[in-house]
């Protein structure tokens, strides 16, 4: 049995102007980095064995962050976790691909990472985990595409259709017998300081 702990990066300004990210490169902002270190403190009280990233700034920073947090905990930089591939509508908002491609953009072909290849490269490196990190507890810090990809692959049948929130929480633990989803996107400690 293996524990995941999943969690999407901290917030973008791309997020906050409803742009496409997918593999762009972009960082955390102000606010990004202080819902990191809200996360981080949460985490900080439990045990963690070792800390998977994808390599994008906005989850590294996230992910070196909450390992600020943890001393001793490893850190992997992980490719396969990366964000889904956007093609041509990377760095658009709605409005911008409504204006350029048509209301009906979306059936157009945007160069799209193929699903099929978002889940074997998801799935490969979760084979992975299991392997090298058996009755561990593992985090995998990502994003949101990504992550609810990889949830319905992981855990299908469960009613897990609303996306996951920057720096929300999900727990899975992976087991021979079947999947369970014990905590979906969690972001309670972003609550407790708002309040």
């Amino acid at each position: 049995m293996t524990t995941i702990g999943l969690i999407r990066h901290g917030v973008t300004a791309w997020n906050k102007e409803g742009r496409a990210q997918g593999s762009s490169d972009i960082p955390l902002d102000a606010e990004g980095i202080a819902m990191a270190e809200r996360v981080a403190a949460r985490l900080a009280g439990e045990q963690w064995d070792v800390i998977y990233s994808s390599p994008l700034s906005r989850a590294k920073m996230t992910a070196e962050i909450i390992g600020n947090e943890m001393p001793g905990v490893p850190m992997v930089l992980d490719d396969r976790i990366r964000e889904t591939g956007g093609g041509k509508i990377e760095g658009t908002t709605e409005a911008e691909r409504i204006e350029k491609w048509g209301a009906n953009w979306r059936e157009l072909d945007m160069g799209f990472e193929p699903h099929d290849e978002v889940i074997s490269r998801g799935m490969a490196c979760i084979s992975d985990i299991q392997d090298n990190y058996p009755g561990k507890r593992v985090l995998l810090v990502s994003h949101g595409s990504f992550i609810k990809r990889l949830l319905n692959e992981l855990v299908p049948n469960t009613d897990l259709d609303q996306g996951v929130d920057n720096t929300s929480v999900t727990i899975l633990t992976l087991q021979d017998e079947g999947n369970h989803c014990s905590l979906y996107n969690c972001t309670a400690h972003l609550k407790a300081v708002d309040a």
